[in-house]
Protein backbone atom coordinates (compact mmCIF):
# COMPACT_ATOMS: atom_id res chain seq x y z
CA UNK A 1 0.00 0.00 0.00
CA UNK A 2 2.53 2.91 0.59
CA UNK A 3 3.86 2.91 -2.85
CA UNK A 4 0.32 2.67 -4.46
CA UNK A 5 -0.69 6.36 -5.23
CA UNK A 6 -3.04 8.57 -3.41
CA UNK A 7 -6.28 7.78 -6.47
CA UNK A 8 -5.30 3.97 -5.85
CA UNK A 9 -5.77 4.08 -2.86
CA UNK A 10 -8.59 5.98 -2.65
CA UNK A 11 -10.44 3.22 -5.40
CA UNK A 12 -8.95 0.51 -3.46
CA UNK A 13 -10.95 1.65 -0.15
CA UNK A 14 -14.12 2.61 -2.32
CA UNK A 15 -14.02 -0.57 -3.85
CA UNK A 16 -13.63 -2.42 -0.49
CA UNK A 17 -16.34 -0.87 1.28
CA UNK A 18 -19.19 -1.06 -1.70
CA UNK A 19 -18.28 -4.44 -2.26
CA UNK A 20 -18.75 -5.18 2.01
CA UNK A 21 -22.18 -3.31 1.61
CA UNK A 22 -22.97 -5.57 -1.60
CA UNK A 23 -22.08 -8.43 0.80
CA UNK A 24 -24.20 -7.39 3.58
CA UNK A 25 -27.01 -6.49 1.84
CA UNK A 26 -26.96 -10.43 0.37
CA UNK A 27 -25.90 -11.65 4.08
CA UNK A 28 -28.19 -10.11 6.48
CA UNK A 29 -31.44 -11.42 5.43
CA UNK A 30 -30.40 -14.86 5.67
CA UNK A 31 -28.98 -14.14 8.97
CA UNK A 32 -32.44 -12.71 9.85
CA UNK A 33 -34.02 -16.00 8.61
CA UNK A 34 -31.48 -18.37 10.44
CA UNK A 35 -32.00 -16.12 14.06
CA UNK A 36 -35.59 -16.31 13.22
CA UNK A 37 -35.80 -20.18 13.22
CA UNK A 38 -33.74 -20.63 16.40
CA UNK A 39 -36.18 -18.10 18.26
CA UNK A 40 -38.65 -18.28 20.75
CA UNK A 41 -42.36 -18.09 19.67
CA UNK A 42 -43.18 -15.22 21.86
CA UNK A 43 -39.88 -13.18 21.10
CA UNK A 44 -40.63 -13.55 17.27
CA UNK A 45 -44.41 -12.67 17.64
CA UNK A 46 -43.14 -9.12 19.54
CA UNK A 47 -40.64 -8.52 16.58
CA UNK A 48 -37.81 -8.71 18.85
CA UNK A 49 -35.65 -11.06 16.30
CA UNK A 50 -33.13 -9.14 14.17
CA UNK A 51 -29.81 -10.85 13.86
CA UNK A 52 -29.59 -12.70 16.49
CA UNK A 53 -31.71 -15.52 18.76
CA UNK A 54 -33.80 -14.57 21.04
CA UNK A 55 -34.54 -17.25 23.81
CA UNK A 56 -32.36 -19.99 21.82
CA UNK A 57 -34.36 -23.55 21.14
CA UNK A 58 -34.41 -25.86 18.07
CA UNK A 59 -38.54 -26.53 18.52
CA UNK A 60 -38.73 -25.99 15.24
CA UNK A 61 -36.55 -27.89 13.65
CA UNK A 62 -37.30 -31.07 15.71
CA UNK A 63 -41.35 -30.07 14.57
CA UNK A 64 -40.69 -29.57 10.82
CA UNK A 65 -38.06 -32.78 10.78
CA UNK A 66 -41.04 -35.13 12.66
CA UNK A 67 -43.74 -33.37 10.23
CA UNK A 68 -43.71 -36.45 7.51
CA UNK A 69 -44.72 -33.76 4.68
CA UNK A 70 -41.73 -31.88 5.04
CA UNK A 71 -39.57 -35.58 5.03
CA UNK A 72 -41.71 -36.84 2.01
CA UNK A 73 -40.50 -33.31 0.09
CA UNK A 74 -36.99 -33.16 0.91
CA UNK A 75 -36.93 -37.07 0.00
CA UNK A 76 -38.78 -36.02 -3.42
CA UNK A 77 -36.50 -33.47 -4.13
CA UNK A 78 -33.07 -35.35 -3.36
CA UNK A 79 -34.53 -38.29 -5.38
CA UNK A 80 -34.97 -35.36 -8.04
CA UNK A 81 -32.02 -33.92 -7.95
CA UNK A 82 -29.32 -36.84 -7.90
CA UNK A 83 -31.14 -38.39 -11.29
CA UNK A 84 -31.83 -34.95 -12.67
CA UNK A 85 -28.34 -33.94 -12.30
CA UNK A 86 -26.93 -37.29 -13.75
CA UNK A 87 -29.54 -37.37 -17.20
CA UNK A 88 -28.61 -33.66 -17.50
CA UNK A 89 -24.51 -34.40 -17.45
CA UNK A 90 -24.90 -37.63 -19.78
CA UNK A 91 -27.01 -35.31 -22.03
CA UNK A 92 -24.72 -32.52 -21.79
CA UNK A 93 -21.45 -34.16 -23.18
CA UNK A 94 -22.96 -36.71 -25.75
CA UNK A 95 -24.34 -33.93 -27.52
CA UNK A 96 -21.70 -31.25 -26.86
CA UNK A 97 -18.97 -33.52 -27.84
CA UNK A 98 -19.51 -34.41 -31.92
CA UNK A 99 -21.24 -31.03 -32.19
CA UNK A 100 -17.69 -29.57 -30.96
CA UNK A 101 -15.77 -30.90 -34.18
CA UNK A 102 -15.37 -29.28 -37.15
CA UNK A 103 -17.90 -29.14 -40.26
CA UNK A 104 -15.20 -31.37 -41.82
CA UNK A 105 -15.66 -34.05 -39.39
CA UNK A 106 -19.72 -33.54 -38.52
CA UNK A 107 -21.00 -32.18 -42.12
CA UNK A 108 -24.81 -31.34 -40.24
CA UNK A 109 -23.25 -29.99 -37.18
CA UNK A 110 -24.42 -26.12 -37.75
CA UNK A 111 -27.93 -27.16 -38.76
CA UNK A 112 -28.02 -29.51 -35.08
CA UNK A 113 -26.05 -26.39 -33.55
CA UNK A 114 -29.07 -23.70 -35.03
CA UNK A 115 -31.88 -25.99 -33.98
CA UNK A 116 -30.98 -26.24 -30.45
CA UNK A 117 -29.99 -22.42 -30.17
CA UNK A 118 -33.42 -21.83 -31.43
CA UNK A 119 -34.99 -23.42 -28.44
CA UNK A 120 -32.91 -21.16 -26.42
CA UNK A 121 -34.97 -18.06 -28.39
CA UNK A 122 -38.16 -19.25 -28.81
CA UNK A 123 -40.25 -21.55 -26.39
CA UNK A 124 -43.54 -23.37 -27.04
CA UNK A 125 -45.01 -21.52 -23.91
CA UNK A 126 -46.69 -23.22 -20.63
CA UNK A 127 -49.85 -24.78 -22.11
CA UNK A 128 -48.03 -26.63 -25.20
CA UNK A 129 -45.30 -28.17 -22.16
CA UNK A 130 -48.10 -29.22 -19.64
CA UNK A 131 -50.26 -31.36 -22.65
CA UNK A 132 -47.10 -32.56 -23.65
CA UNK A 133 -46.23 -34.24 -20.26
CA UNK A 134 -49.96 -34.90 -19.68
CA UNK A 135 -50.25 -36.83 -22.93
CA UNK A 136 -47.21 -38.95 -22.76
CA UNK A 137 -48.11 -40.09 -19.05
CA UNK A 138 -45.78 -38.50 -17.29
CA UNK A 139 -48.28 -36.57 -14.83
CA UNK A 140 -47.73 -36.74 -11.08
CA UNK A 141 -44.53 -39.03 -11.72
CA UNK A 142 -40.64 -38.05 -10.75
CA UNK A 143 -39.96 -38.04 -14.40
CA UNK A 144 -42.63 -35.14 -15.15
CA UNK A 145 -39.73 -32.79 -13.08
CA UNK A 146 -36.53 -34.21 -15.46
CA UNK A 147 -37.64 -35.08 -18.86
CA UNK A 148 -38.81 -31.64 -19.85
CA UNK A 149 -35.47 -29.99 -19.05
CA UNK A 150 -33.05 -33.35 -19.94
CA UNK A 151 -31.12 -31.13 -22.03
CA UNK A 152 -30.07 -27.72 -20.59
CA UNK A 153 -29.26 -26.23 -23.68
CA UNK A 154 -27.06 -23.59 -22.36
CA UNK A 155 -24.96 -25.28 -20.39
CA UNK A 156 -24.69 -28.04 -23.25
CA UNK A 157 -22.90 -24.67 -25.52
CA UNK A 158 -21.08 -23.85 -22.59
CA UNK A 159 -19.38 -27.34 -22.51
CA UNK A 160 -19.81 -27.16 -26.37
CA UNK A 161 -17.55 -23.99 -26.77
CA UNK A 162 -15.15 -25.37 -23.99
CA UNK A 163 -14.18 -29.00 -26.20
CA UNK A 164 -13.55 -26.80 -29.52
CA UNK A 165 -11.20 -25.04 -27.08
CA UNK A 166 -9.19 -28.29 -26.21
CA UNK A 167 -6.19 -28.61 -28.09
CA UNK A 168 -6.84 -30.99 -30.92
CA UNK A 169 -3.17 -32.66 -30.62
CA UNK A 170 -4.76 -34.47 -27.84
CA UNK A 171 -7.44 -36.02 -29.26
CA UNK A 172 -4.75 -36.51 -32.52
CA UNK A 173 -2.82 -38.52 -30.03
CA UNK A 174 -4.81 -40.77 -28.56
CA UNK A 175 -6.35 -41.73 -32.57
CA UNK A 176 -3.10 -42.58 -33.43
CA UNK A 177 -2.63 -44.84 -30.23
CA UNK A 178 -5.56 -46.80 -31.26
CA UNK A 179 -8.35 -44.87 -29.61
CA UNK A 180 -12.12 -44.36 -30.98
CA UNK A 181 -14.38 -41.63 -30.25
CA UNK A 182 -15.62 -42.77 -27.17
CA UNK A 183 -12.13 -43.60 -25.69
CA UNK A 184 -11.00 -40.45 -26.17
CA UNK A 185 -13.87 -38.69 -24.94
CA UNK A 186 -13.74 -40.35 -21.56
CA UNK A 187 -10.02 -40.67 -21.31
CA UNK A 188 -9.10 -38.11 -22.60
CA UNK A 189 -11.42 -35.09 -22.97
CA UNK A 190 -13.39 -35.82 -19.93
CA UNK A 191 -10.60 -35.59 -16.82
CA UNK A 192 -9.55 -32.41 -18.81
CA UNK A 193 -12.78 -30.63 -18.38
CA UNK A 194 -13.26 -30.64 -14.78
CA UNK A 195 -14.10 -26.94 -14.34
CA UNK A 196 -16.73 -26.66 -17.16
CA UNK A 197 -18.27 -30.05 -16.09
CA UNK A 198 -18.36 -28.93 -12.25
CA UNK A 199 -19.83 -25.66 -13.05
CA UNK A 200 -22.66 -27.11 -15.50
CA UNK A 201 -22.92 -29.50 -13.00
CA UNK A 202 -23.39 -26.60 -10.00
CA UNK A 203 -25.79 -24.81 -12.62
CA UNK A 204 -28.12 -28.31 -13.27
CA UNK A 205 -28.03 -29.05 -9.17
CA UNK A 206 -29.26 -25.61 -8.31
CA UNK A 207 -31.66 -25.30 -11.15
CA UNK A 208 -33.26 -29.19 -9.74
CA UNK A 209 -33.03 -27.99 -6.27
CA UNK A 210 -34.82 -24.54 -6.45
CA UNK A 211 -37.38 -25.29 -9.18
CA UNK A 212 -40.81 -24.91 -7.45
CA UNK A 213 -43.37 -24.02 -10.08
CA UNK A 214 -43.05 -27.39 -12.19
CA UNK A 215 -43.93 -29.38 -9.33
CA UNK A 216 -47.29 -27.33 -8.67
CA UNK A 217 -48.50 -28.06 -12.44
CA UNK A 218 -47.25 -31.43 -13.19
CA UNK A 219 -48.01 -33.13 -9.72
CA UNK A 220 -51.27 -34.07 -9.28
CA UNK A 221 -51.28 -35.04 -5.27
CA UNK A 222 -49.19 -32.76 -2.59
CA UNK A 223 -47.97 -35.39 -1.23
CA UNK A 224 -45.51 -35.41 -4.77
CA UNK A 225 -44.52 -31.57 -4.32
CA UNK A 226 -40.95 -31.52 -4.56
CA UNK A 227 -39.41 -29.72 -1.36
CA UNK A 228 -39.52 -25.98 -2.94
CA UNK A 229 -42.92 -26.79 -4.06
CA UNK A 230 -44.42 -27.77 -1.04
CA UNK A 231 -42.19 -24.41 0.90
CA UNK A 232 -43.98 -22.30 -1.69
CA UNK A 233 -47.57 -24.01 -0.61
CA UNK A 234 -46.41 -23.15 3.33
CA UNK A 235 -45.31 -19.72 2.81
CA UNK A 236 -48.23 -18.71 0.86
CA UNK A 237 -50.58 -20.28 3.01
CA UNK A 238 -49.03 -20.88 6.68
CA UNK A 239 -52.12 -21.81 8.34
CA UNK A 240 -52.14 -25.36 6.04
CA UNK A 241 -49.23 -26.58 7.24
CA UNK A 242 -50.47 -26.77 10.68
CA UNK A 243 -53.72 -28.06 9.20
CA UNK A 244 -51.63 -31.08 8.05
CA UNK A 245 -49.78 -31.90 11.17
CA UNK A 246 -52.23 -31.41 14.26
CA UNK A 247 -53.26 -34.65 14.30
CA UNK A 248 -50.32 -36.98 13.42
CA UNK A 249 -49.70 -37.46 16.79
CA UNK A 250 -49.86 -36.42 20.65
CA UNK A 251 -45.76 -35.47 20.31
CA UNK A 252 -45.73 -32.88 17.61
CA UNK A 253 -49.20 -31.59 19.35
CA UNK A 254 -46.69 -30.68 21.95
CA UNK A 255 -44.46 -28.37 19.70
CA UNK A 256 -47.26 -26.80 18.35
CA UNK A 257 -47.20 -24.61 21.55
CA UNK A 258 -43.17 -23.97 21.34
CA UNK A 259 -43.90 -22.66 17.49
CA UNK A 260 -45.16 -20.42 15.18
CA UNK A 261 -46.00 -20.38 11.33
CA UNK A 262 -42.75 -17.68 11.14
CA UNK A 263 -40.81 -19.85 13.33
CA UNK A 264 -41.03 -23.11 11.34
CA UNK A 265 -41.30 -21.16 7.84
CA UNK A 266 -37.85 -19.82 8.38
CA UNK A 267 -36.63 -23.08 9.64
CA UNK A 268 -37.89 -24.44 6.66
CA UNK A 269 -36.56 -22.44 4.52
CA UNK A 270 -33.02 -22.70 6.27
CA UNK A 271 -32.71 -26.61 5.67
CA UNK A 272 -33.86 -26.51 2.22
CA UNK A 273 -30.76 -23.80 1.70
CA UNK A 274 -28.29 -26.05 3.34
CA UNK A 275 -27.53 -28.87 0.42
CA UNK A 276 -26.47 -26.10 -2.02
CA UNK A 277 -24.12 -24.95 1.23
CA UNK A 278 -23.10 -28.15 1.02
CA UNK A 279 -22.63 -28.54 -2.70
CA UNK A 280 -21.01 -25.41 -3.36
CA UNK A 281 -17.78 -25.50 -1.52
CA UNK A 282 -16.30 -29.12 -3.07
CA UNK A 283 -17.12 -27.35 -6.51
CA UNK A 284 -15.97 -24.15 -6.08
CA UNK A 285 -12.19 -24.99 -6.54
CA UNK A 286 -13.01 -26.09 -10.25
CA UNK A 287 -14.35 -23.12 -11.48
CA UNK A 288 -10.36 -21.95 -12.22
CA UNK A 289 -9.77 -22.52 -15.90
CA UNK A 290 -6.45 -23.73 -17.17
CA UNK A 291 -6.13 -27.80 -16.41
CA UNK A 292 -5.03 -27.81 -20.34
CA UNK A 293 -2.46 -25.01 -19.93
CA UNK A 294 0.84 -27.50 -20.57
CA UNK A 295 -0.85 -30.38 -21.89
CA UNK A 296 0.31 -29.96 -25.18
CA UNK A 297 4.34 -29.09 -25.41
CA UNK A 298 6.27 -27.81 -28.36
Amino acid sequence: MKNLSLSRRIFLLFNCVFLTVIALVCLLPFINVLAISFSSKTAVSAGQVAFLPVDFNTSAYTFITRSSAFVTALGVSIRRAALGVAVNLLLIVITAYPLSKYTTQFRGRNIIAWYFVITILFNGGLIPSYLMVRYTGLMDSLLALIIPGALPVFSMLVVMNYFRGLPPELEEAAYIDGAGHIQSLLRVVLPISAPTLATVTLFSFVGHWNSWFDGLIYMNSPAHYPLQSYLQTVVVNPEAFFKNTTNINADLAVYLELVSARTTNAAQLFLAVVPILLVYPFLQRYFTAGLVMGSVKG
